[in-house]
């Protein structure tokens, strides 16, 4: 008798672009990603942190390059991405939220939260789709998404627009590029405990919200996602795209 195998979700000579990388949820997804044996191309913003992280990584016996980037700077980012890449693998975990009620949110934080979570997302995984298709090479690309990209939210109607955005554009490359077998999906979260969250939890009113409307009672931790990444960049995987794998504790439900 002939037993099937589980695919491997080993990332040995796989190359990995995460950006956000240097803290929360991107570093979380870096660190996964290292430890299955790829590569990783660490972006953000700021120069000094990033090299100090490459070397922990380099300390830890993992593969590591930093590469300084606003990828809101949407023409640097085509070009770091032309002159580093191809890239089997993208996790794109930067992202941006400014929370305030519908009736308050300005223009300029309209627009920043937008051509981070949106514009920016958007141009980069184009850039490393590009690369991908001019090598003829597979990959697996993901966005860091929401579960705000399924439901609303208190103080949320800016935020939770650009993450239905992600989610409809992530479905539509993945229709567009299945043929070159690259795969494009998208991990949502619940309120995960990073600095970019601690806003929330400050606000008592707010934490009991959120921990109302997650069924497993509890908020979720960086370490929650970094399974579901390694999962997604790897073979085991193979068969999904266009896919949102939604890590709420329950919250979308009902």
């Amino acid at each position: 008798m002939t037993l099937p195998r589980t695919p491997s979700f080993d990332l040995t000579d796989k190359r990995a672009l995460v950006t956000g990388a240097t803290s929360g949820i991107g570093e979380g997804c870096a660190v996964a990603l290292a430890e299955a044996g790829a590569h990783v191309t660490l972006v953000a913003r700021t120069a000094d942190k990033l090299h100090a992280q490459a070397k922990a990584f380099a300390e830890q016996g993992w593969m590591a390059t930093a590469l300084p980037l606003d990828i809101s700077d949407t023409d640097a980012t085509e070009t770091a991405v032309a002159q580093s890449g191809p890239f089997d693998i993208l996790v794109n975990a930067a992202g941006l939220a400014r929370h305030s009620p519908a009736t308050d949110t300005t223009q300029d934080d309209y627009d920043a939260v937008t051509d981070l979570n949106v514009k920016a997302a958007f141009f980069l995984t184009r850039a490393v789709a590009k690369g991908l298709i001019a090598n003829k090479k597979p990959g697996s690309l993901i966005n860091i998404s929401s579960q705000m990209g399924h439901v609303g939210g208190i103080d949320r109607a800016v935020y939770s627009a650009t993450k239905h955005a992600l989610e409809g554009m992530t479905k539509s490359m993945a229709i567009e590029w299945g043929p070159h077998q690259i795969r494009v999906n998208t991990i949502c979260p619940t309120f995960i405990r990073t600095p970019l969250t601690e806003q929330t939890f400050n606000r008592p009113e707010r934490r009991a919200w959120v921990e109302e409307k997650i069924k497993l009672g509890r908020i979720g931790e960086v370490t929650d996602i970094m399974g579901a990444v390694a999962f997604l960049a790897s073979d085991a995987s193979a068969l999904i795209t266009g896919a949102s794998l939604l890590i709420d504790g329950g919250w979308t439900a009902d």
